[in-house]
């Protein structure tokens, strides 16, 4: 078994003549759908509207398969500056097309039998969910010059301080025990049953930013700043709004949520209180004892150990996503261990046009890496749902993409703690609860975080020390006396790229939103067994032709209601008490 991914599905290199023709393709569409948006006007509409879905699909597919390529090469070599170079003309020659997307987008919204349209074309009525939100996002489109040149200005804007963010925190040298490694292979100390082990590792990493912070304020503030001008001149009340616009979801459902997390919040804090107690403090936990194994699984895995792991427990759940896992494993779509150079974290792009997905993970060998694994082939299994879509129909919203990754970190959790007993039951339940509380408690931080600096970033710069002093606060509300408030994460807004998107905001409350909900279609699954599955699948098919509200519905979910998000939170507390009743 390979250890790093393999592209060749996509390209064998950027000589590849597929790679060549593939740009040439691009610039040709390019001017294709500029000349023929220049003659809607003479055009009937229901012919109009066939022929730009047709361009579209065309120009979708070949961009895509472009822009993975390289986005892909560009996570496993941040330094690489012909992919740097690449990715800057592809994202120049898109932007050539905004003013004439802008156009199309104003032509489908004003159609005003756009229905009949629809309803007399079997193509168009896959595309009617689609072309709905075309027409309300119509709304919040710039003029055409306008949206041309803040494409193009992104370029150099939003877009390069990404990518700065992205160069910095892989290639900062992290000082350890005298010697050099990467901010990916030291956080994954965190899990070291050693604590001085972990204490010394946090105090690395804490000095690692310490060397970039200022640099990567400069990239928060310009992009934060970027997105709060976009949204203001689009007409929305603000960034969140805009998000929640973009993610197909309610303002009540955010609202309903959040009532819910702040309610349970007290009981994450008597788990994290119990585990400082066990590990000797008084005072709450210290943040480098966060992620602190607890118990006696120190069990340790190989990647083949891992594969045979998660193909063993998913098969009782669905063949299909175990085929799917052996596939990952065995036609190398995987890129496992962490280097120099290498972006943090783990992350799955899904490739619904060659029918794959790509997942990059920084493996430690631990039972948490598994998991991480685990998660990341959830959102393959969701490609793997909704490849069959039309080619402008495989997008899902932030919130619902966390769904099959939760659900999947369920199955392989609650398979490892039914079938241990004793001090190893106890280690993974805590292991469980441990990531439940990040995307609880420090999911909130998050939150609280990302709308404190879009606000402040209104009238004011935020320097790295303002930062600093937000994250902290932000800490302290969502993880209360559960911690120790004396060592907490003051950088916890440089290691996360989730903030440095131009394009994605709040990516944080999703990660909460998949959680619950993955509760909730869990605990179904628990109740009919087998014959959920079928179900399970369409409502992650359904994620990319229906609002939020609209998928969990063919569930039975009202997520509107905080009662649904008490009872999946309950499951937690459960889990929380036979935690705190074991480990007295």
């Amino acid at each position: 078994m390979k250890k790093e991914w393999s592209l060749d599905a996509l390209y064998k290199g950027y000589q590849d003549e597929a790679f060549q023709n593939d740009f040439k393709q691009m610039k040709e569409l390019i001017t294709a759908i500029k000349d023929y948006v220049g003659t809607l006007a003479d055009i009937k509409p229901a012919e109009a509207l066939i022929s730009l879905i047709n361009y579209l699909e065309k120009y979708e597919l070949v961009f895509k398969r472009l822009y993975v390529y390289l986005a892909l090469r560009q996570s496993t070599n941040t330094t690489d500056s012909e992919t740097a170079a690449l990715i800057g003309r592809l994202e120049e020659i898109n932007s050539t097309l905004s003013k004439e997307k802008a156009m199309i987008n104003k032509y489908i919204g004003a159609i005003p039998n756009l229905d009949q349209i629809i309803s007399e074309n079997e193509k168009l009525k896959n595309y009617d969910f689609m072309l709905h939100e075309i027409r309300r996002e119509a709304k919040h489109t710039l003029s055409d010059d306008v949206e041309e040149v803040i494409a193009k200005m992104n370029l150099s804007a939003g877009s390069a301080w990404a990518m700065l963010h992205q160069y910095l925190t892989s290639t900062v040298a992290v000082d350890y025990n005298g010697e050099e490694t990467t901010l990916s292979g030291i956080r994954n100390q965190a899990y070291d049953p050693d604590q001085r082990i972990r204490k010394t590792a946090y105090d690395a990493e804490i000095a690692a930013y310490h060397k970039i912070k200022d640099a990567v304020a400069f990239s928060l503030n310009n992009i934060k700043s970027q997105v709060n001008t976009i949204a203001d001149l689009r007409g929305y009340e603000s960034p969140l709004a805009m998000t929640l616009e973009n993610s197909r979801m309610k303002k009540e459902t955010l609202d309903a949520m959040l009532t819910a997390m702040k309610e349970y919040m007290p009981k994450f804090h008597a788990y994290l209180r119990k585990k400082a107690e066990i590990l000797g403090h008084k005072n709450g936990l210290p943040w480098y004892d966060l992620f602190a194994p607890l118990g006696e699984s120190n069990r340790t895995f190989t990647t083949e150990e891992a594969k045979e792991y998660l193909v063993t427990h998913f098969r009782g759940f669905s063949d299909d996503l175990a085929d799917l896992i052996e596939t990952a494993f065995d036609d190398e779509w995987i890129d496992f261990f962490p280097h120099q150079g290498k972006v943090g974290g783990a992350f799955c792009y899904n490739l619904p046009f060659i029918k794959q997905s790509r997942i990059l993970t920084n493996f430690d060998n631990t039972l948490s890496d598994v998991v991480t694994l685990a998660h990341e082939l959830g959102h393959a299994y969701h490609g793997y749902n909704i490849q069959d879509h039309q080619p402008l129909n495989t997008d899902y919203s932030m919130p619902v993409a966390e769904t099959a990754s939760n659900f999947n970190e369920l199955i392989i959790m609650n398979a490892a703690i039914n079938e241990s007993e004793g001090k190893e039951k106890l280690a993974l339940l805590e292991s469980q609860l441990q990531d439940t509380t990040q995307i609880i408690c420090d999911i909130y931080s998050r939150y609280l975080f990302e709308s404190a600096v879009f606000e402040k970033r209104k009238d004011s710069f935020l320097f790295a020390d303002e930062l600093e002093n937000i994250m902290i606060e932000a800490q302290k509300e969502a993880y209360g006396d559960g911690l120790d408030h004396s060592c907490l994460h003051p950088y916890m807004w440089v290691c996360k790229g989730h903030y440095y998107s131009e394009v994605l905001s709040f990516y944080n409350f999703p990660y909460a939103f998949g959680g619950l909900f993955a509760r909730g279609l869990y605990a179904k699954y628990q109740e009919e067994g087998a014959a959920f599955v079928p179900q399970y699948r369409d409502i992650l098919k359904a994620t990319t032709v229906k609002s939020v509200e609209d998928v969990a519905a063919m569930a039975g979910i009202d997520l509107t209601s905080p009662d649904f998000w008490r009872k999946s939170l309950q499951t937690v507390a459960d889990s929380i008490d036979v935690f705190l009743q074991m480990s007295m």
